[in-house]
């Protein structure tokens, strides 16, 4: 986890549902789209956000998301560690 993935989840919980390209216009953290969809896809990989349909671009949180964010999971622990080569 890094800080702009805690930031990515937020939007996530927030918006119901985004983008990379959006991620990048709302982040202060100067994500660039590349660099959230990267984000995106380990968070996934790590089961804390899903693509809304099979190989889209667009994200919700997952159940396990919204535990984390309300401090009911402590990642380091409950979280299966992501792939960095999967992505």
């Amino acid at each position: 986890m890094c800080p702009l993935d805690e930031r990515i989840m937020e939007i996530l919980d927030r918006e119901g549902w985004s983008t990379p390209r959006l991620i990048e216009d709302v982040t202060t953290m100067n994500a660039s789209e590349d660099r959230s969809r990267e984000r995106l896809k380990l968070l996934s990989e790590a089961g804390l956000v899903a693509p809304i349909y099979e190989d889209a671009s667009m994200y919700e949180l997952t159940g396990e998301g919204q535990r984390y964010l309300a401090g009911d999971l402590d990642a380091a622990k409950h979280v299966e560690r992501p792939n960095p080569h999967a992505v």
